[in-house]
């Protein structure tokens, strides 16, 4: 199966985190990467930028209204995200455990849309 693990968390300021701070989260992300590793494999994966640079587009009728911002103020913000190929539900909760504790984390699988090919 294939599931997005999507990572929110509240913000903080990753520049003014120290050594050690850093040094347990990116242990936390090597351990689960180990893990998907022997036991999937991973598609992609990535950090986002802040919520505070984000752009939503929303239409409004047969236009659409750009603005700058999140789309809804939220005390946790997605910050990244995993795509990864494994077994199945339980071992991508078992990886899923293996990221920071900060961390809350949102689990879906990855479906076609009948009828739909990418371009």
């Amino acid at each position: 199966m294939r599931y997005v693990v999507l990572i929110a968390e509240r913000p903080w300021d990753w520049q003014h985190a120290d050594e050690a701070q850093r040094k347990e989260y990116f242990d936390a992300h090597h351990a689960f990467e180990r893990y998907v590793d022997r036991h999937g494999r991973c598609h992609s994966s990535a950090a986002l930028s802040d919520a505070d640079v984000a752009t939503t587009v929303r239409h409004q009728g047969d236009r659409a209204v750009v603005t700058d911002g999140p789309f809804a103020e939220l005390s946790e913000q997605l910050s990244g995200y995993y795509d990864v190929e494994l077994p199945d539900l339980d071992t991508a909760i078992a990886a899923a455990t293996l990221l920071p504790a900060a961390y809350t984390l949102e689990i879906r699988t990855v479906v076609g849309v009948e009828g739909y090919e990418s371009a």
